[in-house]
């Protein structure tokens, strides 16, 4: 584990749509797929964030820049490169534990 980091939130992942490549986030940046970004409702831009993938303990550490998810029941949605680092691409979601980086 990453310091001392609690767990923050446990709950449901997805991650982005490729056509969500090039839009601007709601920090102002352009969103790409390429890169560890995700969206969370409260968390400020810039929070790094290590999400653990519950089904096979993977990990990936992220960077809020982006406001959402909006369907009920998700906590995160990731990059696509974020979600390929954690074993996620195929089921699309997955159960995740997030702790937030100092």
């Amino acid at each position: 584990m990453h310091g001392s980091a609690d767990v923050y939130q446990r709950g449901e992942a997805a991650y982005y749509a490729r056509s969500f490549d090039g839009r601007r986030t709601a920090s102002g940046e352009r969103f790409d797929s390429n890169r560890l970004t995700a969206a969370h409702r409260r968390l400020a831009f810039g929070t790094r964030v290590e999400v653990t993938n519950e089904n096979n303990g993977r990990r990936v550490v992220v960077t809020i820049n982006d406001r959402g998810p909006y369907t009920r029941g998700r906590i995160i949605d990731l990059s696509r490169r974020a979600a390929e680092k954690i074993g996620m691409i195929r089921s699309g979601v997955a159960p995740v534990t997030l702790r937030v980086l100092d």
